[in-house]
């Protein structure tokens, strides 16, 4: 029994390497493509692009679902040459990954472009990234916010803040460079809790003006200089519903490309239920209020759009699984159900 065991040990150990170096090999050579101008330029005749137009994806809809198609790079050049222009644009483009079978993934805006012209040809359309991201599935859904957010930050580091001289960005786009003063601008993230705060049987949930109507979400916030996300946590919820944190614990991390590129860091908080009258900053919310376990279970079954009743108002609903928002939401109600 113990040789079968062993022998199982080794198969299941053997097959957990196989599948680590096959990552490492991926990381490394997205490095590599990262490093090395030539051999990323290189990497551009054999890849796939993901377009965009002045920032907004380009989708194919099939049936009821909305592809993101990655075009070749001979499928790419023919699209160019019906506008004249090939090697010049392609040059534009930026690395956001590769496959497990190392074909590299590029994002290119075309902007600049006509931008029927690009849709009639490949029978699809440009769609703004705020609905793009919550019609196409999860996988999609990351890789177009990565891109978007890498092809914005390009769009406005085109200048160095010491010099005023243009940055030259190297061919992954993996960073930019002022030549005049030898500085290396790389793209960052700027760091944002999202709280579900919770008084134990009930969680608060928050809308702000700019929301569509009927969507409550958690709380969120940009961290302050020096501040740790703890400390975040803590002032964010005293800021916009007047309630002390008490202890709170860390769920997951998320990028998120609005209001620019993000790094969503998830927290469950909790309040006193003594101590749970929100006392709500207007000038931040539009609404905030505490919800039931039935009334979030009900909340989570409905849709955008038969959220509106007969009179005009909306019931409750919450931001889709693709945001983490869902996700604290999800934990919540399991803690609750458990």
């Amino acid at each position: 029994m113990a040789a079968i065991y062993q022998v199982v040990n080794r198969r299941a150990s053997s097959l957990a390497c196989r599948l680590h170096s096959t990552y490492v090999r991926k990381m490394r050579y997205l490095n590599e493509l990262k490093e090395d101008d030539s051999l990323c330029r290189q990497a551009q005749t054999s890849g796939t692009f993901y377009l965009f137009h002045n920032l907004s994806p380009f989708l194919q809809k099939a049936g009821k679902k909305y592809l993101v198609p990655q075009l070749g790079a001979a499928e790419m050049k023919r699209i160019l040459e019906k506008f004249k222009e090939t090697e010049q644009w392609i040059e534009k483009s930026v690395l956001i990954g590769c496959s497990d079978e190392h074909v590299p993934h590029f994002a290119l805006d075309l902007g600049a472009l006509e931008k029927s012209v690009i849709e009639s040809e490949l029978q699809g359309s440009f769609t703004d990234i705020r609905k793009a991201l919550f019609v196409v599935d999860g996988n999609d859904s990351s890789l177009l916010a990565s891109a978007q957010s890498l092809l914005r930050w390009h769009d406005s580091h085109q200048y160095c803040s010491k010099t005023g001289q243009p940055t030259q960005k190297n061919v992954a786009g993996s960073k930019r460079v002022c030549h005049a003063s030898g500085i290396t601008y790389y793209p960052q993230m700027s760091p944002v809790v999202i709280t579900l705060v919770s008084d134990g049987s009930r969680c608060l949930l928050a809308r702000q003006p700019s929301f569509p109507q009927g969507m409550y979400t958690a709380l969120s916030g940009f961290c302050d200089v020096g501040e740790n996300v703890e400390e975040t946590v803590r002032r964010e919820v005293a800021e916009e519903v007047g309630l002390e944190v008490e202890s709170l614990c860390y769920s997951a991390s998320q990028h998120w490309p609005f209001p620019s590129s993000c790094l969503m860091i998830a927290c469950h908080a909790s309040v006193r239920a003594q101590q749970a009258e929100i006392s709500m900053n207007s000038l931040e919310l539009e609404e905030a209020r505490w919800f039931g376990l039935e009334e979030i279970v009900e909340g989570l079954k409905r849709e955008p759009r038969s959220s509106k009743q007969d009179d005009g108002s909306f019931l409750p609903w919450f931001p889709p699984k693709q945001a983490i928002a869902h996700q604290l939401i999800c934990e919540w109600v399991k803690r609750q159900t458990s």
